[in-house]
């Protein structure tokens, strides 16, 4: 059996769509595992409508691995599988293939599927998921990491599968985390000699249309993950070459499209990322409000004051 655990708040828009298109999976041995962070519109009635299993706690309560730990615990089902509220499964086909690669090798401990732009994603937001998310399946495994560095390490909980019991071996997610709770536990089951897999065929509709404050924002809080697990750089490596890469094909991509117009926003955007990382990973440095007014993630800075 599978247990599908979803956190919510406020996910009445993209909810109802997404627990529809699970209707039609062809996997039907699951439970639904819907933990909501208090959500003020009808998140919770929607859930029970669909019968699910629904875990309240207090919004200030959420914790990127410390929510996921509470439902994950609870499941019943040998694979757990994690989902975005903002997601959409692309086939009735997903789950049943997000799980194969778990049931054709047994080292293999998590898989993550493809993450396709929503259909009004923009010209930088397609681009980061067809750069991040490609046509070609890959198992990453230790050694891997003298090739790719800290990227061997690259998992998303917008769309995955891990084992129950390989979770429970490393102690499934850590708590505290600003964000990147399934970086983390890559890293630890890749050190725990297993290995990861992403699975292409295994596909859903998930993007965002950052503004270029928020891919400041998103970034600076890479830094504070980085910097705060910074074991993980000294482990893996950095991702040598990585940044260029991208740099390279996001520049090649808008010409595709004939969205020269665009280079100024992509100029502004490379130095709002270069700059909101390397403030994040000097956040030590920088006083309370002003680390709270570049995170994207404010309500952490809250929790940490509170403690």
């Amino acid at each position: 059996m599978f247990s599908i655990i979803i956190p919510t708040y406020n996910a009445s828009k993209h909810l109802p769509s997404l627990l529809k298109s699970l209707e039609v999976q062809t996997v039907k041995d699951y439970e639904l595992s819907i933990i909501d962070s208090s959500s003020t519109d009808n998140t919770t009635e929607i859930a029970d409508s669909y019968k699910a299993h629904v875990i309240k706690i207090n919004k200030n309560e959420f914790d990127h691995g410390g929510t996921r730990n509470l439902a994950a615990k609870q499941a019943k089902g040998e694979i757990i599988i994690f989902l975005s509220q903002d997601s959409l499964f692309f086939d009735e086909n997903s789950i049943e293939n997000i799980a194969e690669p778990l049931y054709t090798d047994k080292n293999i401990a998590a898989v993550f599927g493809r993450q396709l732009p929503d259909k009004d994603a923009s010209v930088f937001a397609e681009h980061l998921r067809l750069f991040n998310y490609p046509e070609n399946s890959y198992i990453s495994e230790l050694a891997d990491k003298e090739k790719h560095g800290i990227r061997t390490a690259f998992f998303s909980n917008s769309f995955s599968a891990y084992r129950k019991a390989a979770l429970e071996e490393i102690g499934f997610f850590k708590k505290g985390l600003i964000f990147g709770e399934d970086m983390f536990a890559a890293a630890k089951l890749l050190l725990n000699n297993k290995k990861i897999a992403y699975t292409s065929s295994a596909k859903v509709y998930h993007s965002h249309n950052y503004t270029i404050s928020q891919d400041l924002r998103r970034y600076f809080d890479m830094g504070v993950f980085h910097r705060n697990e910074n074991w993980l750089l000294r482990e893996f490596g950095k991702a040598e070459g990585h940044g260029l890469k991208f740099i390279k094909s996001e520049f090649t991509f808008i010409k595709k499209k004939k969205g020269l117009y665009l280079l100024p926003e992509f100029i502004l955007r490379i130095c709002a990322k270069y700059l909101g990382y390397q403030l994040g990973r000097h956040y030590v440095c920088l006083p309370y409000s002003l680390n709270k007014i570049f995170s994207l993630n404010r309500s952490w800075w809250e929790q940490r004051k509170i403690s």
